[in-house]
Parts: structure tokens; sequence; C-alpha cells
């Protein structure tokens, strides 16, 4: 909104041309987010903690997480409110890009606050029924294959995906790339979602690979970067370093909040939007296979879960008792279980994502 409202008036009042540059629009955004996270989250936590909105834990998880019974919940609310605002304030709303990832934010925020809603609120213990949650993550990403495809200004790389470490190697689905969207947001969306059991754990690692995505986003909307380093060139791209840049500043000032010990947990209304936010993104700028790399923790953690869950039923199958092959899944459990402390298993996760968000950024270079 500022964006329309100011840019116009250059004309006569030069300094305001400054609107014009992504990179400048991108920092304002993200320092709105941060000061829109401490503005609003004491005031979210406290209304949490009146209406009794607390975590249940599990009782087979690790016995360190008990004392995190009641910890208010849906903190995910911070994050959408710092992260919409900013990107309504600084980005083009003319642009198709906005248009999808803000779609994508809200559709899955509005079904984990549901989901959260219902298991806090009306103590149902499994919340939304899990086959109604992947309908709408699935549905979801239909709807934003289905506009890519159909979309004109994507006809020249409608179905098309990069491949990491080839250079001007892509893949083309053809209208199979629809249901690969669908996957492709709906896996992400679910794998934030297993990773989001520790203090600041999904938050930081979230942080990281939307901050390797703004610089992604960039490059691919300026013809002369996407030129030198041979990748495609995505015009209007170069708009979602503005909601990156906010989705990074609402995860840090939420992170605020968050870290051990943690005042209020994001919650399936900000894990559920988060990982969605990050798979669209990816498929916006056309690199899903470099998803893998930057959100390899992600990828790590709901691994875990279907080798544990299939190698349990094997086992049982085959010897008449299941056995597990971690110590508890998901991933981080495991650690923990193994007697790492929280703050180790949080802080040494940061640190991997760091390094897997370097790597994806030289893959632009090693090919």
């Amino acid at each position: 909104m500022l964006y329309h409202l100011l840019y116009p008036l250059r004309e006569y009042v030069s300094g305001l041309n400054i609107f014009q540059y992504i990179t400048f629009r991108a920092g304002a955004a993200a320092i709105t987010a941060l000061f829109i996270a401490f503005i609003v989250g004491p005031w979210i936590i406290r209304k949490l903690q009146s209406h009794s909105i607390g975590e249940e834990i599990r009782r087979e998880g690790p016995e360190t997480h008990y004392e995190k019974h009641g910890t208010p919940t849906m903190g995910g609310l911070i994050i959408l409110l710092a992260t919409v605002i900013p990107t309504l304030l600084f980005a083009n709303l003319q642009n198709i890009y906005i248009y999808m990832i803000l779609l994508a934010t809200v559709w899955m925020g509005g079904i984990g606050f549901l989901d959260d809603y219902l298991k806090v609120v009306k103590k149902l213990p499994d919340g939304l029924v899990a086959k109604y949650k992947l309908l709408g993550q699935l549905t979801l990403g239909i709807v934003i294959g289905a506009w890519i495809y159909t979309e004109p200004a994507f006809v020249d790389f409608r179905s098309a995906t990069t491949v990491p470490f080839f250079k001007n190697l892509e893949i083309d689905f053809g209208f199979m790339y629809i249901p690969v969207v669908a996957m492709v947001i709906a896996g992400t969306s679910n794998a934030v979602n297993l990773t989001d059991g520790l203090d600041g754990l999904a938050t930081g690692l979230l942080a990281i690979s939307t901050l390797a995505f703004a610089v992604i986003a960039y490059i691919s909307g300026r013809v002369d970067f996407s030129d030198y380093l041979n990748i495609i060139y995505l015009p209007g791209a170069g708009e979602l370093t503005i909601y990156c840049t906010a989705l990074m500043g609402g995860l840090l000032g939420f992170l605020w909040f968050n870290a051990n010990p943690a005042m209020v947990f994001m919650g399936d209304t900000g894990a559920l939007a988060g990982g969605a936010a990050l798979g669209t993104i990816a498929v916006l700028v056309r690199k899903e296979l470099l998803l893998v790399i930057i959100g390899g923790l992600f990828v790590a953690e709901a691994l875990s879960v279907i080798m544990q869950t299939a190698y349990f039923r094997w086992t049982k199958n085959r010897t008449g008792t299941g056995k597990r092959l971690f110590r508890m899944a998901p991933l981080h459990h495991h650690f923990e279980l193994k007697g790492w402390k929280e703050n180790q298993v949080v802080v040494r996760f940061w640190i991997i994502g760091i390094l897997l968000a370097l790597l994806s950024l030289t893959t632009f270079k090693i090919r």
C-alpha cells in the first residue's frame, strides 16, 4: 500500500524514488515485521493465556517436555500478522507472485488455526481430522499448480523446474506439474509441522531457509544476474524478496518469545502456514529440487517419521514384535533421548541449516 501510495509521488518528492528499489523495500519489510512481532506478541500471548489456550504434551514424549504443558499455542498468529502486513505495505500488490504467496499463507494459516482451535479449545485430541488437513493442503497445491500452468505470464516456463549443479538443465513435467506442485506444498507444510517440536527449532530453520530463498528470488527477478548465473529469468519474481524478508523478520520477532524456555508455541497455525509458504516460494522460483537442500533438515525430520513407521511395521510383520529404527521420531527427539540438551539440538540443527543454505547458494556457480 505504501508502495502504491508513495512511489507515484516521486515526481514531487525525489526521495520517494527509493521505493522503486526492491532491496530498500525488502529491508523495510523485514524491520517492520520485526517490530510488529514485538508489539503484538505480548498482547497475543496474554490473550492466549487468559483463554487457557495451552499446548497439550504427549505423555509418550521425552519427560523434559512435561513442564511445557499449558504453554500458550496458536502463536503462529504473530507470524502471520508480522508477515502479511509488511508485505501489503511494501510489495507491489499488482504482482502475481504476491497474489499467490499471500493466498498460500492465508489458506494454510486458516487450516492450521482451525486445527489448533479444535485441539486446544474444543479439546478434540486429534484436532482437524488428518485426511481433511491433507485435503486442504493438496487443494491449495492444485490451485497454485493450475494457476501457474494456465497463467499467460508463465507460458515460457509454466511446467519447468531447474536441476541443481547442472547448467541449463531443466525438467519439464508437462501437465503432471500440477500434482508435483501439490506434493511439494503439502510435503513441505507437513515437514515443517513435524519439525516444530522443540523451542525455536522450526522457527529458526524457517528463517534460515526463507533468507536463502529471498536471495534466490532477487537474482531470479534480475535479468542481468539470472543471465550471468544461467538460471531461469522470472520477470516480477523479485517482489517475492519482500515477502521472504517480511516472513524472516516475523519469524525472528516470534523467536524472541519462542526461544527456550518458550513463552508461546507457533502451533499448526504457524507451522502449516510457514511450511506451505516455503514450498510455494520454491515452486514460484522454479527451485523445487533445491528445496531438498535448503530445507534438508525438514526433509530429514519427515523421513525419520516415515522410516520409523515403516521399520516398525516391517519388523512386526516378520517377528511379531515391532522394533524402532530411532529412539523416537521425529529426529530431534532421537537426539534428545541420546542425552543432548534441548538447546544443543536446536543450535546444532540451526548450524546445519545455515550450512545447507550456503551450500544451496553455491550450486549457482558449481555447475
